[in-house]
C-alpha cells in the first residue's frame, strides 16, 4: 500500500445568482506518519499556475490508515476566470521526508464540471467519512459514490445506534442529475437523535452480485464528544514558582477540552479558620480557564499549618446537586486524619446523570479501610433511577497491588479504569479472572491515584494518559495527573 493515495476527486460548478462556483474535492487515504505531518494537494487550472490545498484530517480507516479530505471553492465574483479543468498530484510532508503520489509522472487529471470520480480499481466510496457527532446534531447525510460500470440497482446502510445491540437498514436515493461519465451518487438521511454513537457499512447490490464496504472490517463510525475527567493532586501551595503551575494546569484543561476536574490538596490560607476565597487554588485555576467551569469544593483539615485544606470539583455541566461529607473517624479540623469528600451529580449529554466522588483518603495504616468502605456506602446510596454510573476520582494513597488496592479489587465493585484503558489483559486478571498471582504484576506500577467505576455503570473508559509529568505540560505537583475519557457502553 503506498503511503498516500486517491480516493476519489470532484469538480464541480454551482450558480447563485451573484457567481459562479467551482468546487474541487481530494478524499485521501493517507499513512500515519506521526501527528505533526502535512497531507497536501498540488494543482493547476487552466492557467497553469500551480496551487497548494492543505487536506485536513477526517476519521481513522479498519486498517490503521487515515481518511483525508482537501476542499475548496473558488468563485468568479472578482472577475477572475474559475480554474476550470484541473491537473493535481498528492504529497505527504513528515519528520523525515516526504513521499508524491503524482500517478506515476504523470499527474492526475479532473475534466471542468466532471463530477466526482473514482480512482482506480474504487467501485464504492463513502464520500461522508467523519468521526464526530456535533452536538446538536439530529440527522446524519450520507453519500456514496459507485462505478458506473457496476451499474448499481440499489445501495443500503446497515446502521446501527446501540453498538449492534438492534440494527436497522436505510436504502439510499440516487441523483439522476449526476453526468453518465461520472460516478453514480447515492444519498440518504439517517436520524441520530439522542444516540452517542452511530455506526454503519455499506452495501450495494447490482446484476454482478453484492458489495460490501464495512470500512476494512471495523465499520464506520461517528460519535459525540467523549466525557473527559481528569484527576490531580495539587500539592497544597508547596509548588516552587506555584502561580505558573496553576496558569499551567489551567492550559492543559483547556486544550485537553476537559470536562470534569477532580483535585486534592485543595489550599487556601487559613485565616483563623475562615479561609480566603481568592487564594482558594481550585478558584484560581477556574478563573483562569478560557470558560470557567462549574466549581464544588469543601475543606477537611489544616494543611501545613497554614492553609484550609481540601477537595473540588470543576465541571462544564451544572450541577444537578452537590454535596460533602467526612468519611473519616476524625471531624477534627486540626488533624490531619479528618477527611472529607465531595460529590456532584452530573447530567451528561448522550450519557446519562453521572456521580462523582473526589476523594483524598489516608494511608492504609491511618485509616483507609474504615474510610473507603464509608465512601462506598455513600455512593451506593446514591445509586438507582436515572444515576447508574458512579465515578471514584482521586487520591487514595494506597498503591496499586497493596492492601488497599485488594481491599477494592476484592469487593468486585469498582473497577481502576486506567489499568482498562492501558493494560486490558493485566486488568482482565485483576477484575474479572481473579488471577491469584496478580498482584505480582503491579510491582512496578506506583499509582496511588485512581478512577475506580462501579461495575454495573454504564460507560465505559475509552483512553487514559498520564499529564504533567517532565514531557507533557511539566511538573506542577508531587503527583502526575491522570485524563481519561469515557462513553456509553
Amino acid at each position: 500500500m503506498a503511503a498516500i493515495e486517491l480516493l476519489a476527486v470532484e469538480n464541480s460548478l454551482s450558480r447563485s445568482k451573484q457567481a459562479q462556483y467551482q468546487v474541487l474535492q481530494f478524499w485521501l487515504v493517507v499513512e500515519n506518519r506521526g501527528y505533526d505531518k502535512q497531507v497536501e494537494v498540488y494543482w493547476a487550472g487552466r492557467d497553469g499556475v500551480w496551487q497548494t490545498l492543505s487536506a485536513a484530517y477526517q476519521a481513522r480507516r479498519g486498517d490503521g490508515r487515515e481518511y483525508w479530505l482537501a476542499r475548496v471553492s473558488i468563485s468568479n465574483r472578482s472577475g477572475l476566470a474559475l480554474p476550470g479543468a484541473v491537473n493535481f498530484a498528492l504529497r505527504l510532508r513528515y519528520d523525515g521526508g516526504e513521499i508524491w503520489d503524482n500517478n506515476g509522472g504523470w499527474n492526475y487529471h479532473a475534466p471542468a464540471r466532471s463530477g466526482v470520480a473514482l480512482a482506480a480499481g474504487l467501485a464504492v466510496q463513502n464520500l461522508a467519512i467523519k468521526q464526530r457527532l456535533e452536538a446538536g446534531q439530529h440527522y446524519l447525510q450520507i453519500k456514496v459514490a459507485t462505478r458506473p460500470a457496476q451499474a448499481a440497482d440499489k445501495v443500503v446502510i446497515h446502521w446501527s445506534d446501540d453498538n449492534w445491540r438492534t440494527s436497522r437498514q436505510t436504502a439510499c436515493r440516487r441523483n439522476r442529475r449526476a453526468k453518465q461519465h461520472s460516478a453514480q451518487i447515492w444519498t440518504a438521511r439517517l436520524p441520530v437523535e439522542q444516540a452517542f454513537a452511530l455506526e454503519y457499512c455499506l452495501c450495494y447490490r447490482s446484476k454482478l452480485g453484492e458489495v460490501w464496504d464495512n470500512n476494512h472490517g471495523k465499520n464506520y463510525r461517528l460519535s459525540r464528544e467523549p466525557l473527559r475527567v481528569l484527576i490531580l493532586n495539587l500539592h497544597c501551595y508547596q509548588e516552587d514558582r506555584q502561580d505558573v503551575k496553576l496558569s499551567q494546569i489551567a492550559k492543559a484543561i483547556d486544550e485537553q477540552a476537559v470536562d470534569v476536574v477532580c483535585f486534592q490538596e485543595v489550599a487556601e490560607h487559613w485565616n483563623h479558620g475562615h479561609g480566603d476565597w481568592a487564594s482558594n487554588s481550585a478558584n484560581i485555576i477556574n478563573r483562569r480557564l478560557r470558560r470557567p467551569m462549574h466549581i464544588h469544593t469543601d475543606w477537611s483539615h489544616l494543611g501545613f499549618d497554614k492553609y484550609r485544606e481540601g477537595v473540588a470539583i470543576l465541571s462544564r455541566y451544572p450541577f444537578r446537586q452537590a454535596r460533602s461529607r467526612y468519611v473519616s473517624d476524625s471531624q477534627d479540623p486540626y488533624s490531619i486524619h479528618a477527611r472529607k469528600v465531595v460529590m456532584a451529580q452530573l447530567d451528561i449529554p448522550y450519557m446519562g446523570v453521572v456521580n462523582v466522588y473526589s476523594a483524598h483518603l489516608s494511608w492504609w495504616e491511618d485509616g483507609f479501610q474504615h474510610q473507603f468502605e464509608r465512601l462506598c456506602a455513600w455512593a451506593d446510596s446514591q445509586l438507582g433511577g436515572e444515576v447508574k454510573t458512579t465515578l471514584l476520582c482521586g487520591d487514595f494513597n494506597v498503591a496499586a497491588g497493596s492492601a488497599g488496592y485488594r481491599l477494592v479489587v476484592d469487593g468486585r465493585r469498582y473497577e481502576d479504569q486506567y489499568l482498562a484503558a492501558n493494560q486490558i489483559g493485566l486488568f482482565e486478571k485483576i477484575f474479572r479472572v481473579n488471577d491469584a498471582h496478580w498482584q505480582h504484576l503491579l510491582a512496578d506500577d506506583y499509582r496511588i491515584d485512581y478512577i475506580f467505576m462501579n461495575k454495573s455503570g454504564d460507560l465505559r473508559v475509552t483512553s487514559a494518559r498520564v499529564l504533567f509529568t517532565d514531557w507533557d505540560y511539566g511538573r506542577v505537583s508531587d503527583h502526575c495527573g491522570y485524563l481519561m475519557s469515557f462513553e456509553p457502553k
